[in-house]
């Protein structure tokens, strides 16, 4: 396998459905915007140069997206600009650190940034390195790697199968485990080639790799994204004005469960108003040009009281 593929050297992070997202979030002059998952920055600068009397204040638990990108933007936009470093699973408690008690809209992006993971121990399939996979270290404790070498075969399958949709669920746990009692799997190299020795290829015309979806599930799993997306919602919600827009966008088939089961709740409970009656997803002409949108699937829901 080749360690470190030069299509992955190559790899740049493009934000999803930003003309969508200004659509549906409406930002107004003099408003406050919260960006709750900043990662390259690409939504909040396009709300910034979009509305150019708003303010956008963004969270990040990454250090190295923070220092990498949202640094340059203190210096382009100015008090216009601020962010705070945390994860949006404690967005009350940050917000109100910071001071802040309500804004006008909130965005929140569940995707992982490709430069995260193409920069970051243990993401990449492509980069041989240690198989950790936290986005943040002071915020999980659990690597990929314990994960691995530790849980019960029946485990990894739930969480192959729950996390990854990964067919081959059973398969692939069962030599993980066999693998594991000889020596454990400690790189991303030694799981990646392990799964595309006992997992076919997939078909069709997008040609992922055999352990795309199990390093996709690992990844859910340490990072803890479905527990955090269930805990940021409410507060999320909690934050916008009234009139106030919340903007969600997701990746997975379990992201945007929670999210359209939120967005229906505060509707039957007469407190929001869902404005996407439909998913909205990607037009043809993005996807052709950045093929990693094609899952992405935006909801909108509006504060009425």
């Amino acid at each position: 396998m080749d360690k470190t593929s030069s299509k992955e050297q190559s790899v740049t992070h493009r934000s999803v459905m930003v003309d969508e997202v200004l659509e549906y979030l409406q930002p107004q002059a003099g408003g406050l915007y919260l960006d709750a998952t900043f990662g390259g920055g690409g939504h909040t600068r396009a709300i910034l140069e979009h509305e150019p009397g708003c303010r956008v204040v963004a969270i990040d638990w990454d250090t190295v997206s923070l220092e990498k990108f949202a640094d340059p933007l203190v210096e382009e936009f100015g008090d216009r600009f601020s962010y705070i470093w945390g994860s949006f699973a404690h967005l009350y408690k940050l917000l109100k650190k910071a001071k802040i008690q309500k804004v006008d809209g909130v965005l929140a992006d569940f995707g992982t940034s490709q430069m995260q993971i193409g920069t970051r121990p243990g993401f990449s399939i492509y980069r041989d390195a240690p198989l950790d996979m936290r986005m943040s270290p002071p915020h999980q404790r659990v690597t990929a790697q314990e994960i691995v070498n530790s849980a019960p075969e029946y485990e990894l399958v739930k969480i192959f199968t729950d996390f990854g949709e990964e067919r081959y669920a059973r398969r692939i746990a069962h030599a993980i485990v066999e693998s594991r009692s000889k020596r454990p799997l400690v790189t991303t190299g030694e799981l990646a080639d392990l799964v595309e020795r006992v997992a076919p290829a997939p078909r069709g015309p997008r040609r992922i790799h055999p352990a795309t979806r199990v390093f996709q599930s690992l990844r859910i799993v340490v990072n803890k994204e479905i527990d955090n997306i269930h805990a940021s919602l409410p507060a999320a919600f909690d934050a916008l004005k009234i009139g106030g827009r919340m903007v969600c966008i997701s990746f997975h088939s379990l992201e945007d469960r929670e999210v359209k089961t939120f967005f229906r709740q505060q509707g039957l409970e007469s407190v929001g108003q869902v404005i996407t009656k439909k998913v909205v997803t990607p037009s043809t002409d993005e996807i052709a040009a950045n093929p990693r949108s094609r899952s992405a699937k935006l909801r909108c829901l509006q504060r009425l009281v």
